[in-house]
């Protein structure tokens, strides 16, 4: 994201944890994530060679836009919708780190990759047999389940879903095309 910072917003930014900012449209300082949550935990701070701009390295907690994408400049993902994606990867990384009692997906990859590779098998039918009944609402919600298991299972991997979208697109750069 890109976003300005006034010597009050820098000073805040380097004593405090969080990335914070000054508003234009706010005409104040505004900490990136005070209402949503979504906030940059600063890591370091560099300088251009002019002096005259700074690039923050952080850590995102949750989507970095308010369109919820993984970042502003994310159209393309946007575009082919997968900006959520970006998101559901984000919470699968975050809730990781918790504690198996608090979390589903934390307990499941707790559990590891035999379990995941199952609960994916499991979906992978309920999928199949919702389409089967004909209704569209039970394979949006099955291919939903079946998505976010495939997204666990991609994180405990190491992996994330940009790879499989890129996988797929070397494919169809290979086959001119779609067949």
């Amino acid at each position: 994201m890109l976003g300005y910072m006034d010597r009050n917003a820098l000073l805040e930014t380097e004593t405090g944890s969080h990335v914070t900012f000054f508003s234009r449209t706010k005409n104040r300082l505004w900490t990136k994530g005070e209402s949503s949550g979504n906030k940059l935990e600063l890591i370091d701070i560099e300088l251009d060679c002019d002096g005259d701009t700074l690039l923050v390295h952080a850590k995102p907690h949750g989507p970095t836009c308010h369109k919820l994408l993984t970042s502003c400049f994310d159209a393309e993902s946007e575009r082919h919708g997968f900006g959520f994606i970006g998101t559901l990867e984000s919470i699968i990384v975050d809730r990781a780190e918790q504690n198996s009692s608090e979390s589903y997906t934390a307990a499941l990859l707790q559990s590891g990759v035999r379990r995941i590779a199952q609960k994916i098998g499991e979906e992978g039918v309920e999928v199949a047999l919702a389409a089967s009944g004909g209704k569209a609402e039970e394979v949006i919600s099955e291919s939903a389940d079946l998505l976010f298991h495939l997204l666990v299972l991609l994180n405990s991997q190491g992996l994330e879903f940009s790879d499989v979208a890129n996988c797929l697109a070397d494919r169809d750069r290979r086959s001119n095309g779609c067949s």
